[in-house]
């Protein structure tokens, strides 16, 4: 009997880690802590210190944690209203928003902490900065009231990278500000095909995301306008600003063809999901992609093995 009572109080405190654990939206941070390591790989030219890179990471993670909670809690609402948000920890009834603000805060606390002790305090402040935007300009005053909320918004999921690169320098370059707007204009592509895919759970809840008020036409537009952008951005790193070289740049213009050539498909076919879906986990793998060939190209060992076959040409030559 006493096992059975031991038991059943181990798993829910199982269930309980779970749910706080789902209010931190675990899927979408990987992504954010990929943008922070490119950015510090290319800041520290291919050397990144171990320690700092566990402590810019846990730090990051934090922070999104922290962000991800405080709009669970702002959103109950309408996460009660949609079937894909429903079960949610707040919205189920598993977790009371007293306490899951008493989670954030703490997550926030630790962030700042971590941050400014192990890394230094501009890391700390833009991770926090992060924090603020995100509650503030887009879950509280652009969500609800614009459908440039995605646009604007997209700052907050872009400064991941300004965080990374603070912590290995302590200040921002051209670079690293390069990082931030292509991360920026990524966003709206890559979370408006999603809009595309769910549409009518946002035009249920009142929420005016750009397919909902202008229309799929008016949607797949956009988000070719702003692949194109996008694409074109990401070949700045190598030149004029020559943060990246070859390696990164062919990497670069090969995931940027096909991203271009998928927002293409979907610009001819508005209203086929399927192909929004397709652009919409492309868009997730292109950043990835992305950030690994900045991590690659500013390897030492590839520099290295790019001199060396320049060398080899020139005496063949």
């Amino acid at each position: 009997m006493i096992e059975t009572n031991v038991s059943r109080h181990h798993q829910t405190l199982l269930q309980v880690i779970q749910s706080y654990y789902q209010l931190t939206k675990p899927r979408i941070i990987p992504l954010l802590l990929i943008t922070t390591a490119g950015s510090m790989w290319i800041a520290a030219h291919g050397q990144v210190d171990p320690l700092l890179l566990l402590v810019t990471l846990t730090g990051g993670t934090l922070a999104a944690a922290s962000a991800q909670t405080i709009n669970c809690i702002y959103d109950r609402d309408i996460d009660y209203d949609m079937e894909r948000t429903r079960h949610r920890p707040i919205p189920s009834g598993k977790v009371q928003p007293r306490d899951a603000l008493i989670f954030a805060i703490a997550l926030a606390v630790m962030s700042f902490t971590l941050l400014a002790v192990f890394a230094n305090l501009l890391a700390a402040c833009l991770a926090f900065s992060g924090i603020v935007f995100y509650i503030l300009i887009y879950t509280h005053w652009l969500k609800r009231h614009s459908t440039q909320n995605i646009v604007i918004g997209g700052a907050a999921g872009a400064i991941p990278a300004l965080v990374g690169w603070a912590a290995v320098t302590g200040t921002l370059s051209w670079a690293a500000w390069l990082i931030f707007a292509i991360v920026f204009l990524w966003t709206p592509p890559h979370f408006w095909a999603l809009a595309l895919m769910i549409r009518d759970d946002y035009a249920k809840v009142g929420i005016p995301m750009l397919p909902v008020v202008e229309g799929d036409m008016a949607t797949v537009k956009q988000i070719w306008y702003y692949t194109l952008v996008t694409v074109g951005a990401t070949i700045l790193l190598v030149y004029p600003l020559h943060a990246s070289g070859f390696v990164y740049g062919a990497i670069a213009v090969s995931l940027g063809g096909l991203f271009v050539h998928k927002s293409w498909r979907l610009l001819h076919n508005p209203e086929d999901r399927t192909v929004a879906r397709e652009l919409f986990l492309y868009s997730i793998s292109y950043m990835m992609l992305l950030c690994l060939g900045m991590v690659i190209d500013s390897l030492p060992i590839t520099h290295n093995l790019i001199s060396t076959i320049i060398s080899q040409l020139h005496f063949i030559s």
